[in-house]
């Protein structure tokens, strides 16, 4: 079996970059591990404190945070770190090298009924600021843990996913994944339907027509609420996600994050053959105006991503 470190050294990548996503594989092995305790540890709930998005902590978010920003100030490579937990960039000095953009713990509102999270970063040049085109990221992944604990990585051309084993190693054991071009299930909120533009809803009615309707097949709608679990799903057996822009997150911009949630998650998709986009805009196409800008995300199986677009480009 091939481990993470074997697979790195195989990879023809900077050995610094490589030890960049060591080091979030190191973290993610970490966090894992702290989960699987919490409710006996009495890490549960809310930590009493709200992030700059003005969102309730649960103490996992913080101690998650805590992990990633250990790790990443071992390793001299890495310069910047922006989290989701974190107002501010973290810039380590006489460092270098290398800029990590993260949600330390994606999806926290489901842990305490033990639903899947997982963690989400990027990686990018310090050299070129905070503020870069998910174009320019170097690499990409998350760490889903779930009944099992997933990472998936991406240097920008496929696609790799390893499994981490009893021993606290990842294994891996799927290499160059890809998203299934068209499929019959779509991720979408539908309590958020009052809310929706005309082209999100005109695409779900469809769906929701079934082989009597303009799509020509039946549909699921699959919702976790959690990022990593609905992605990992349609990696694995396709599909699509959809957090579009409505008439409720219009203000923000969104609702997720473009540096440490669109941009890896886009980079991911794309890689494995799949569509990232904001139904009117490439999502690694987008020049950042802030480290927590938010921004609408559809991405998944290529065919299903087409169509939303073509709901788009009527209006």
């Amino acid at each position: 079996m091939t481990n993470l470190a074997q697979w790195l050294a195989a990879q023809p990548v900077d050995p610094k970059l490589a030890s960049v996503v060591a080091t979030m594989a190191a973290a993610s092995a970490e966090i894992a591990a702290v989960l699987r305790l919490a409710p006996i540890a009495g890490q549960t709930g809310l930590a009493g404190h709200t992030n700059v998005q003005g969102e309730a902590q649960k103490a996992l978010d913080v101690i998650s945070n805590d992990i990633v920003l250990n790790h990443i100030g071992e390793n001299p490579a890495i310069s910047i770190l922006v989290s989701e937990e974190l107002d501010e960039a973290v810039h380590f000095e006489n460092q270098g090298g290398f800029m990590v953009a993260t949600d330390p713990l994606d999806g926290s509102s489901n842990l305490d009924v033990n639903v899947t999270v997982g963690t989400i970063f990027s990686v990018l040049d310090a050299a070129g600021g905070l503020l870069q085109k998910g174009s320019a990221q170097l690499a990409a992944g998350y760490a889903a843990y779930g009944p099992a604990t997933s990472l998936v990585l991406t240097f920008g051309q496929s696609v790799a996913v390893f499994t981490l084993d009893a021993a606290g190693q990842f294994v891996l054991t799927l290499d160059q994944v890809r998203v299934a071009v068209s499929s019959g299930e779509y991720a979408i909120n539908t309590a958020r339907e009052r809310f929706w533009d005309a082209a999100t809803k005109g695409y779900v009615d469809e769906n929701v027509a079934g082989e009597t309707g303009p799509a020509g097949k039946r549909y699921n709608m699959r919702w976790v609420g959690s990022m990593v679990a609905d992605i990992h799903r349609i990696l694995m057996r396709g599909g699509i996600f959809m957090y579009p822009l409505d008439s409720e997150t219009v203000s923000k911009g969104g609702r997720l994050r473009l540096l440490y949630e669109a941009n890896p998650m886009a980079l991911i998709v794309e890689a494995a053959g799949g569509g990232a986009t904001t139904g009117r805009e490439r999502i690694l196409e987008l020049l950042p105006t802030g480290i927590h800008q938010r921004v609408p995300v559809i991405l998944g199986s290529a065919e299903e991503v087409a169509r939303v677009e073509g709901w788009y480009a009527k209006g």
